[in-house]
């Protein structure tokens, strides 16, 4: 399969399978994660809840990194992260509402996953920090700015998918339930690889049951190997 290039209007009617169901499972979970942590970053009582999304939100960053490099064609970072000559043509076409339609990610959304994955590992390993109490203050600063930033990252991700959605005339948020878009049919992935959706889903399922089942066990496990 060849890279797909861009064009300004769709070049295929077909709708073809373009995302699959390990990136669309990760996705979704990297959404309620995000939001759980969020929410409960200043709760004392719901403090296991904020901990656990935030190890679970770990997880999903190794897991898609791994993938960028071993999943499906458009799921490969080598197949979507562009220069910034792409990226700001890119902008360009959405500015003159001549929007250049890529199959899979286009230029700016891989630059958003970019710093998603990046505030992520980033806010994981802060997150830690300050569950061993290592750093003091400064660690607890430093991860509040990275969920504001992180929340800022995600805002502009919804912004971009709600205009490309428009732009596009292509339901993009559907797409990311479905797999399913516009393209040729030479880029359409042979497969969906749900066996190792499934295996994602029951890793995350059997952890946050671990960590109900044990309370605080795993954490508690985790400070004192911070700690020594």
């Amino acid at each position: 399969m060849n890279l797909p290039s861009a064009s300004s209007t769709k070049t295929a009617a077909s709708r073809i399978l373009v995302w699959d169901a390990p990136v669309r499972v990760f996705h979704w979970l990297l959404v309620l994660c995000f939001s759980v942590a969020y929410l409960t970053a200043e709760s004392e009582p719901w403090e296991q809840v904020h901990v656990t999304a935030g190890y679970t939100l770990a997880g999903l960053v190794v897991f898609r990194l791994l993938w960028g490099v071993v999943g499906s064609y458009h799921a490969q970072f080598r197949h979507f992260l562009r220069g910034p000559a792409a990226v700001l043509g890119y902008l360009r076409s959405l500015w003159r509402r001549e929007p250049q339609h890529y199959t899979g990610h286009n230029p700016a959304g891989a630059v958003a996953i970019l710093l998603l994955l990046g505030l992520g590992a980033a806010l994981s390993v802060s997150g830690w920090a300050m569950d061993v109490e290592r750093g003091g203050e400064a660690v607890e600063e430093l991860h509040e700015v990275l969920a504001n930033l992180m929340l800022g990252v995600v805002l502009v991700h919804l912004a971009g998918v709600i205009s490309g959605s428009l732009l596009h005339h292509e339901n993009l948020v559907r797409a990311m339930v479905t797999g399913y878009k516009s393209g040729a049919a030479a880029e359409a992935i042979a497969g969906s690889r749900r066996w190792v959706a499934v295996l994602l889903l029951v890793a995350v399922l059997v952890f946050w049951w671990l960590q109900w089942q044990g309370g605080s066990a795993f954490v508690e496990e985790l400070h004192h190997t911070g700690i020594e």
